[in-house]
């Protein structure tokens, strides 16, 4: 037998029970069950049972959309206090800029909701539902560039390798679905692709966790996933039958190494049997009442928007989709905040809020948590030229920036933390990017510190080495 001495010593456990998984293979339906049900016993009663990230990619800008500051309209133009920005990092853009000043929110901001949420008027749609939200205004990150500020937000690290946010939350709670993935992704951006970003695959990766966990991209153009369909003259039949020798070759294969990579891979060849049936039937909207496409808005009827892809996350949430993670280009704002920021508020108002209405309407909201955001925020200075419309915007800053979550046992209609009067820098309750993370784990049913996975020789976790809950944002 070709097991070596360290392979023995690390899986010899695994092998209870294969004896019997040739037999179970052959019977239709039963090697989907491997997708299926807990990977961990959660520490204590989740609160939630599904995420849906509504990642704003290019990073909005909270000083515009969440953190009203009206003192500073009498100090427009004027230089900020260099005691105030030298406290904190720059992007190399502005680093050197010989002026830092001030330019305050560009559209005013009202009250929503019976809480009396402030929030910026580009967004009455998400105004409307205030009273659901949690927004917080007091997050911080060492970030100041996109990618490392994104990779820190999806797996607790700068530096790409470690497992993102929906693989560890799918290692701990598993899949409610034999038909679809437990963890699925989408992208989109502005129609103009103005400022786009790049998503990388280590956003949605699995890192050192088995593979199995990582997220499957559903695309908006070609084939949905990559390489489902068979080829011409493949019948069901047919793939039936070789799928099942090859679960069988497989399992004989898993019980001679114990490698957790085999498992996967007879996961998810079933997976993908089964998800050439479900797919199509997923994005199908021709049973979607009007009244539920008119609520997303008009652009849900254009394949691959962030409307539509709000659409599609609710089914897949009410298909038994643990974990969706909706992502969307056109944030970044140097040049073009005038012009750009109210194209963006277009396309992501309505279709957010809609997709909180949509999963409360129909019991889902109470155990999905919706997390909306993005990697930092922007300066409250200007970059560029003020006096010109299409040549200014605002620089990286995570010093403090805004996100807000609704459902999953949040606390609805609650503001939490305060900047200070420049929304550069959290004034009371900080909340950093590992403490948050912290929290939706807990919510999740799990302790941060204690789900964990043991990597050369070390047992990582999301939070690394930090994160407390934020107990006053939980309801």
């Amino acid at each position: 037998m070709r097991v070596t001495r360290r392979a023995f010593l690390q899986q010899s456990g695994a092998g209870v029970g294969l004896a019997a998984l040739h037999s179970l293979l052959q019977q239709e339906g039963r090697c989907a069950d491997r997708n299926v049900g807990p990977i961990r016993t959660p520490h204590f009663a989740p609160k939630a049972k599904r995420v849906v990230v509504l990642w704003q990619g290019g990073a909005p800008s909270h000083v515009d959309l969440f953190d009203p500051k009206p003192g500073l309209e009498a100090l427009r133009g004027s230089e900020l206090p260099e005691s105030v920005r030298s406290r904190a990092r720059l992007s190399t853009m502005t680093s050197a800029q010989g002026r830092y000043p001030i330019l305050p929110a560009i559209r005013p901001f009202q009250r929503y909701g019976e809480c009396g949420m402030e929030l910026s008027t580009l967004l009455p749609h998400t105004g409307a539902i205030a009273d659901r939200l949690c927004l917080v205004r007091s997050l911080h990150t060492e970030a100041v560039n996109h990618a490392p500020g994104v990779t820190l937000w999806m797996s607790g690290s700068q530096i790409p390798g470690r497992p993102s946010f929906g693989a560890w939350t799918v290692y701990g709670l598993g899949s409610l679905s034999s038909n679809l993935p437990a963890f699925v992704v989408m992208t989109s951006s502005d129609v103009d692709k103005t400022c786009g970003q790049l998503f990388f695959d280590h956003y949605w990766g699995s890192g050192f966790l088995p593979s199995k966990h990582q997220g499957v991209r559903l695309r908006a153009e070609g084939d949905p996933v990559l390489y489902l369909a068979d080829p011409p003259g493949i019948t069901r039949e047919l793939k039936r039958g070789a799928l099942d020798d090859l679960a069988a070759l497989n399992a004989k294969h898993l019980a001679e190494f114990g490698d957790p990579e085999i498992d996967t891979r007879i996961a998810q060849y079933e997976l993908a049997f089964k998800m050439q049936a479900s797919v199509p039937e997923l994005l199908d909207l021709a049973g979607e009442p009007e009244n539920v496409l008119a609520l997303y808005g008009n652009d849900v009827h254009r394949e691959g928007s962030f409307a539509r892809n709000c659409l599609l996350a609710r089914r897949l949430l009410e298909r038994g989709v643990r974990f969706v993670q909706l992502m969307h280009a056109g944030w970044d704002q140097h040049q073009n905040l005038a012009t750009q920021l109210e194209v963006q508020c277009r396309d992501t108002d309505q279709p957010s809020a809609a997709l909180v209405q949509d999963l409360a309407q129909r019991g889902l909201l109470e155990d999905t948590i919706v997390l909306w955001g993005g990697e930092f925020g922007r300066t409250v200075f200007v970059q560029g030229d003020v006096n010109r419309r299409d040549a200014h915007g605002r620089d990286h800053l995570g010093s403090c920036f805004s996100m807000w979550m609704a459902g999953g046992g949040f606390r609805p209609g609650h503001v939490h933390g305060a900047s200070d009067d420049f929304a550069y820098h959290p004034a009371s309750d900080p909340v950093h990017v590992h403490d948050l993370q912290a929290t939706l784990l807990q919510q999740l049913g799990f302790d941060h510190t204690k789900l964990t996975f043991r990597h050369q020789g070390r047992d990582f976790r999301l939070t690394d080495v930090h994160g407390e809950v934020v107990k006053g944002i939980v309801a």
